[in-house]
């Protein structure tokens, strides 16, 4: 059997879906059809070989509970340790329908109300609605950029917001969203030594581990026993195979104390079984889907390439760093003059798009825009235009 799903220049209607990206722009507030590129799932259809496995299931005509076994953890220490070199063991994994969902159990875990939880913005805004949401106390160490788009960390800043809030649990993202950094070993060393040193818990988010374009993706946990036995690593395929609506994510904990903390704030939520969806897509993704993987991965990488060349031409007060891993950019309109809400405007009344505003990522995202580029060419060149037509008149510097 031959991988069918090949081909990512297909427009793929995906309006009257009930699909979160195409079908709710109003009631989220936005003109009806505003072009979305926003939220982080792709405009492509799966790999051939996750379709044939839900449709052989749908026949099956019966939906009752279904639950992991070892051939589903086999395929994911596999794909793991073939991409990465991890060796994972089983008595560490612990599902869960989401890594968002997975943040909120480790917050509710390992930390109790009023506790300070670390994060770096700006970064993936529901790290933030977690902290807030279980009444924990948001600490920022507030990523540095170079004025050129390219993002590093302030070491004393963060190990002094740990220090002076007591900080128990950091939120590590990794490669890091929106800013598009993938951290280096010795990055990654220094952020474990510290919070070994202080006794903080790491959660370490790589959903986006498999979309590497510069340098390599280095796990935490890996990279020292120490690290390991105080993080979380959650992982999924729903990134990489677009089945973020299939709800599962693989999470890893070697510590025992904090597994067994962990997995009781998971029964307590009342969460049992995953979507039996998603666990057949899963596996039959880590199985069978490598072709699709490493097809889709150069096809970002060239949308990037030409977003790069296409800002550089034809928006050159807009700053872009590509990014090191995701495939979202960063796109920085701070050279235009205007205030957050006029550029939400510009973006969204003239442009006739719906992006992700820098703001909601924390107040350091503001003068920016992310934009999801895992759609097509003509998609992705039809929303750069419709930028460059909205913005050609704004010259103020």
């Amino acid at each position: 059997m031959a991988e069918r799903n090949l081909n990512f220049d297909s427009l793929i209607d995906r309006k009257g879906t009930k699909c979160l990206k195409y079908d709710f722009a109003k009631k989220r507030g936005l003109p009806e059809g505003v072009l979305p590129l926003w939220v982080a799932d792709m405009d492509f259809k799966t790999s051939s070989y996750i379709e044939d496995a839900l449709v052989k299931q749908a026949q099956h005509a019966i939906y009752g509970y279904t639950e992991v076994d070892d051939d589903y953890f086999e395929s994911v220490h596999r794909w793991i340790n073939n991409h990465y070199g991890w060796d994972v063991h089983k008595s560490w994994f612990h599902k869960t329908p989401g890594v968002v969902f997975a943040i909120a159990t480790a917050v509710r875990a390992v930390t109790k109300k009023g506790d300070a939880i670390l994060i770096q913005q700006p970064v993936y805004y529901p790290f933030s609605e977690v902290i807030n949401d279980n009444e924990r106390t948001l600490i920022s160490s507030d990523l540095v950029n170079d004025g050129n788009g390219y993002y590093t960390i302030d070491f004393e800043d963060f190990e002094r917001k740990i220090v002076e809030n007591k900080v128990k649990l950091f939120l590590l993202c990794n490669p890091h969203n929106p800013v598009g950094r993938v951290w280096t070993k010795e990055e990654l060393i220094k952020i474990g030594d510290i919070c070994v040193k202080h006794g903080v818990i790491v959660f370490s988010d790589e959903i986006h581990a498999d979309f590497v374009w510069s340098g390599n993706h280095q796990v935490f946990a890996k990279l020292d026993e120490a690290y390991a036995k105080i993080s979380i690593t959650a992982t999924s395929p729903s990134k990489t195979f677009n089945i973020a609506g299939l709800q599962v994510s693989n999470i890893f904990i070697p510590n025992r104390e904090i597994y067994t903390k962990f997995r009781k704030a998971y029964n307590a939520s009342g969460y049992s079984q995953l979507n039996a969806a998603g666990i057949i897509a899963s596996q039959a993704a880590y199985d069978h889907g490598q072709e699709w993987y490493e097809a889709v991965s150069r096809y970002i990488k060239a949308n990037i390439d030409f977003a790069e060349e296409y800002i550089k031409t034809h928006l050159p007060k807009v700053v872009f760093k590509k990014p090191e891993g995701t495939y979202m950019i960063w796109l920085d309109f701070g050279k235009y003059g205007l205030s957050d809400r006029q550029i939400d405007d510009l973006i969204i009344h003239k442009a006739g798009l719906w992006l992700d505003s820098g703001s909601i990522f924390g107040d350091v995202g503001k003068g920016f825009q992310r934009i999801n580029v895992a759609c097509p060419r003509a998609v992705l060149t039809e929303a750069l235009d419709r930028i460059r037509d909205a913005f050609e008149e704004k010259t103020t510097i």
